[in-house]
């Protein structure tokens, strides 16, 4: 599976190797002559296994194609196969196509916002709310102008939150961002308001924005928001960005 050339010939080969660990059952059980209701409650570890093998080759599949995937194209082999469960259910998630049905600005051509107050945030349901997850987002070029000067200010900006109901889509949120950059106010305002934002719009469980700004007038201005505590239960990684030190 590794060594496929394209997402269509992994998911050629988890088709076929499924269809054949169906066949593989089905003359195990006339050759045994186990009851059927016994084979289907015997536990496999064989099974077991293959459910993992499909699952990681799945999730790579995903990675490296741009669409998203149409329901039918795996569902068909995993009825065949007799598998379901958990692989059959996460696909069906991340299948359910009706949650974008409402987007207004991904795939259209969208101009930028002048201000940040026009700018519309977009948001779709979470597909995976019975799990608990961090989501990030990184934007390493953010702009917006000094009010008092005019002149431009460049930051850093790392987003990290927790869903519930809302996830925030991502071209709406790039907009929203870029809209600053002929807006002006203070460090400080400009981070905390990207954050209060996003939590207006998502209500999610915990998000918190760190601001790293390059330097102005020689001093560099860090700023940091969050809901509350960060979870401590959930891989939340660190931001990463240094202390700005320059050449020192």
């Amino acid at each position: 599976l590794a060594c496929s050339s394209s997402p269509a010939s992994r998911r050629s080969w988890i088709c076929f190797v499924a269809m054949f660990n169906h066949v593989v059952r089905i003359f195990e059980q006339l050759s045994s002559g186990e009851d059927c209701h016994a084979q289907k409650t015997r536990k496999d570890p064989f099974k077991s296994s293959f459910v993992r093998i499909c699952d990681q080759a799945w999730s790579n599949s995903l990675r490296s194609q741009p669409t998203r995937l149409k329901q039918g194209t795996l569902d068909s082999c995993v009825r065949r196969s007799g598998l379901g469960g958990g692989l059959q259910e996460g696909i069906s998630a991340l299948s359910d196509d009706s949650i974008y049905s409402g987007l207004k600005q991904l795939g259209q051509a969208t101009p930028i916002p002048s201000t940040p107050e026009e700018a519309v945030l977009e948001r779709v349901r979470n597909p995976q709310t019975d799990v608990r997850y961090s989501v990030r987002f990184t934007a390493p070029e953010f702009s917006s102008l000094c009010p008092m000067t005019g002149q431009p200010d460049f930051a850093h900006l790392v987003i990290d939150y927790v869903p519930k109901e809302w996830l925030v889509e991502s071209k709406s949120l790039k907009l929203y961002l870029t809209s600053f950059r002929n807006h002006g106010a203070f460090h400080e305002d400009c981070t905390v308001s990207i954050g209060r934002r996003l939590v207006d719009l998502l209500e999610p469980e915990w998000l918190r924005i760190g601001g790293y700004w390059y330097p102005r007038g020689g001093i560099p201005i860090d700023v940091f928001f969050q809901t509350s505590s960060m979870p401590t239960d959930l891989w939340i990684p660190d931001q990463g960005v240094p202390t700005y030190r320059g050449r020192g």
